[in-house]
């Protein structure tokens, strides 16, 4: 009869290794990280690689698939003075975009602001659903282009039907969200909230609001990127200084190069601001990505 083995028998069959915390510098979030970052980098020579084959091949004219050397010498000149000429159409690179994003900013804050009021107030008031969810399901399916024209009658050709149309471009999506968002809060923690006492703009302010935030965040990251993608819509009439005319510009005299660094100038750009509303979002709402 074998006898079981005891307790410090079984200890020291257990690695010695078990039960020490990860060493420094070696969690597994932080090696998916590293992975997922390599995994980027890889997928992005890869495609510099097959562009660069395009062009080696002479699959395309160089007119229509410009090389990456030429987007690079456009971006160089783009950057800073050659020849006498500042830029393009006098001015840099980097103060187009910064001209493109400041009309971002105010136009699709605008209407962020204006889809929050909206879509609490179509969450909390289901009369003002029934009235202005047509409305902004409308608008939501509109192209910019669509209405971009009757902006430029009514308020001419310099900044304001630009920021109009941003404006118009990212109410719908937050809207929607804090609508969908608001709705469908707690309904036990909003009548708690009332059993003791709170009023209506107290549950809106301290209740309803809180359990929306990860949904209204999605809407508002959502409403950035439809506006971002208005911006060549936007600056298509009287757009320079801007990323948008600068493409439309360059477009005009063929200037694929160009018209290709305008588009990695939003796209990389776009990425960023992406990626900060991300960053924004976790911090407003940690228990996102826990839940």
């Amino acid at each position: 009869m074998t006898t079981p083995p005891s307790v410090r028998e079984r200890a020291a069959d257990v690695p010695a290794s078990a039960g020490r915390p990860p060493a420094a510098g070696r969690t597994p979030e932080r090696g998916a990280r590293w992975r997922r970052v390599g995994l980027r980098l890889v997928a992005l020579a890869v495609l510099l690689a097959l562009w660069q084959l395009v062009i080696v091949l002479q699959l395309w004219s160089p007119v229509l698939v410009p090389s990456p050397a030429a987007v690079w010498r456009a971006l160089l000149e783009t950057s800073g003075t050659h020849d006498g000429v500042r830029g393009y159409q006098g001015h840099t690179l980097i103060e187009h975009l910064g001209i493109s994003l400041r009309r971002i900013f105010i136009g699709a804050g605008a209407g962020v602001v204006a889809g929050l009021v909206i879509g609490v107030l179509m969450g909390t008031l289901p009369w003002v659903r029934v009235v202005l969810e047509p409305a902004v399901a409308f608008l939501r399916t509109l192209p910019p282009l669509a209405y971009f024209s009757l902006l430029i009658i009514w308020f001419g050709i310099d900044e304001s039907p630009k920021l109009w149309l941003l404006a118009i471009a990212a109410m719908p999506p937050v809207a929607v969200a804090t609508a969908s968002a608001v709705a469908s809060a707690p309904t036990a923690l909003v009548e708690a909230a009332r059993a003791i006492g709170a009023k209506r703009g107290q549950v809106v302010t301290s209740v309803v609001l809180p359990s929306a935030l990860p949904e209204i965040l999605i809407g508002v990251r959502l409403a950035f990127g439809i506006a971002y993608s208005s911006v060549v819509a936007a600056e298509t009439v009287n757009g320079l200084p801007g990323i948008g005319g600068l493409i439309r510009d360059a477009q005009r005299y063929n200037q694929s190069d160009t018209v290709v660094l305008g588009l990695f100038a939003i796209g990389i750009s776009g990425l960023l601001i992406d990626a900060a509303l991300r960053v924004a979002s976790d911090r407003l709402a940690p228990w996102r990505r826990h839940a």
